[in-house]
């Protein structure tokens, strides 16, 4: 018997994916553990593994199409087996009780068609009169008699009340803007009745953006010099109309893209952002919006970080870096500054136990921070390791959800840039951000008072200060510094 082939959930965040390639064609054989489609998350690309073994008989989610988690996408079954419709099929004796009201149905619907003509020819107050007949009681019970038991199986779609906010994902809130849709007129097919992408697109074909669209239309009549491509003499008359993108909106929703000819700017053009890249944008926004956050600074002096890095590359071809040196100075320095490696949820703190150092990386248009796990208990070589292992897996494009998942802290590095400091965004909901800047040669003084050139690097801490006060972030700052400027520490 056919299995179906569900949606998965990848991810602990993940609502819905996107099928970006299928990796077994239609009638080809399926083995259990072998790769079968390629998924895009709201974190990464991942490949799915078949779960059964047999023949791929049926795809019902197309390369490029987006389903919530648990909907199905294809089918999998024996050789010659027949795939079946998407819906459950009805019992025959069913479909033959069902023949008859349909009949009535028609009967019914073909009747009230006659009435609409009747009263839209008629004129005067016999019209309305006739109206009234044919959308009174007797109406009603004919299009519920027709409807037969086929209307009383179904179960009765829960009914929103007034004020009650719509679950729906921030994509389908975006779409629903740019369509032009009422996201409380749309039924959700997604867990708890949320509303997905795929419910607005299916709302705006069956004319969920029509309202949006007519709204508009008076601003298109009252500027008709930007239908057609003026001429010379025309020209000052069009400086002095508003053209379709300056004519003021009729709806709250976004006005519709111009087909006019394109301003100032030139003729943009329109990138549709990955999953990847609105999942970044949302908690980047997130964070900024919530949580009071500021940002403390100091640098160190590598010049011992400097030497010991000479020393372990005489031994060894693949030595630590020095960001890998900070991540493991930060990853002990946490585990002494439980607050740092710590939350703030709903009003309280959470303090984790493991210390999971997230490390920022940048991918193609995006950034991606995959987590080393317990780094306070790794050697600083299992995390330099450790880190090349993900950065690796991120530049390939191979990172799973798993290895992105449980960060308790982030540090960020430009300073291969040249970017001697920066403010980085809080990773939400951890309570600080650690970004590294370039390591250069400044003027310091010294122990007698002279001025003597520095190998220092700047470190920048930012903190959301309603777990974290200024005390506590300068305290595991210079927790860090010592650390690295006596890094013998950091080898044992």
């Amino acid at each position: 018997m056919a299995s179906d082939v569900l949606m998965p959930r990848l991810s602990d965040s993940m609502e819905e994916g996107t099928v970006l390639k299928w990796l077994v064609e239609v009638g080809g054989e399926v083995k259990r553990g072998a790769p079968l489609a390629e998924i895009e998350t709201d974190k990464a690309n991942m490949t799915y593994e078949s779960d059964a073994d047999g023949v791929l008989l049926e795809v019902l989610a197309e390369e490029g199409q987006t389903l919530p988690v648990g909907e199905v996408i294809a089918r999998i079954g024996e050789q010659g087996e027949a795939p079946g419709g998407r819906a459950e099929p009805e019992p025959e004796s069913e479909g033959a009780e069902q023949a008859e009201p349909e009949g009535e149905a028609g009967e019914a619907q073909a009747g009230e068609a006659e009435a609409r003509e009747a009263g839209a020819e008629a004129e005067g107050p016999g019209a309305e009169a006739k109206e009234a007949e044919a959308e009174g009681p007797g109406a009603e019970a004919k299009e519920a008699e027709a409807k037969g038991p086929e209307a009383e199986e179904k179960p009765a779609k829960p009914q929103r009340e007034e004020g009650e906010r719509v679950k729906a994902s921030p994509v389908a809130r975006r779409m629903a803007g740019e369509l032009g849709v009422e996201l409380g007129s749309v039924d959700g097919t997604g867990p708890g009745g949320r509303v997905v992408k795929s419910d607005v697109e299916a709302a705006a074909e069956k004319g969920g953006a029509e309202p949006h669209a007519q709204a508009e239309k008076p601003a298109e009549v009252e500027t008709p010099a930007t239908v057609e491509k003026p001429t010379d003499d025309e020209a000052p008359a069009t400086d002095e109309t508003p053209s379709k993108s300056e004519a003021p909106a009729a709806t709250d929703g976004p006005p519709a893209p111009s087909t006019g000819e394109a301003g100032p700017k030139g003729d943009p053009e329109v990138i549709e952002l990955t999953r990847l890249q609105r999942t970044v944008s949302r908690r980047m926004a997130e964070s900024k919006a919530t949580a009071p956050d500021f940002a403390l600074s100091l640098d160190v002096d590598m010049t011992l970080c400097i030497e010991l890095r000479q020393r372990l590359k005489e031994q060894t071809e693949h030595a630590p870096s020095f960001n890998d040196m900070v991540v493991k100075a930060a990853a002990l320095a946490l585990r002494d500054h439980p607050k740092v490696n710590g939350a703030y949820r709903d009003g309280r703190f959470e303090l984790y136990p493991r210390v999971n150092v997230g490390v920022a990386v940048a991918a193609r248009d995006t950034l991606v921070v995959p987590v080393i796990r317990d780094a306070d208990e790794k050697s600083l070589g299992e995390v330099s390791r450790q880190a090349r292992r993900l950065i690796g897996l991120v530049r390939e494009g191979k990172i799973t959800p798993p290895d992105l998942s449980g960060g308790t802290f982030t540090v960020s590095n430009l300073g291969m840039y040249g970017v001697e400091r920066f403010t980085g965004v809080i990773n939400p909901p951890q309570a600080a951000i650690l970004t590294v800047g370039a390591l250069m040669k400044k003027p310091a003084v010294d122990d007698r008072g002279g001025v003597v050139a520095r190998d220092l690097m700047n470190l920048t801490m930012a903190c959301d200060h309603r777990i974290l006060y200024g005390a506590d972030g300068a305290e595991f700052l210079a927790a860090v510094r010592k650390l690295l400027e006596e890094p013998l520490s950091l080898a044992l």
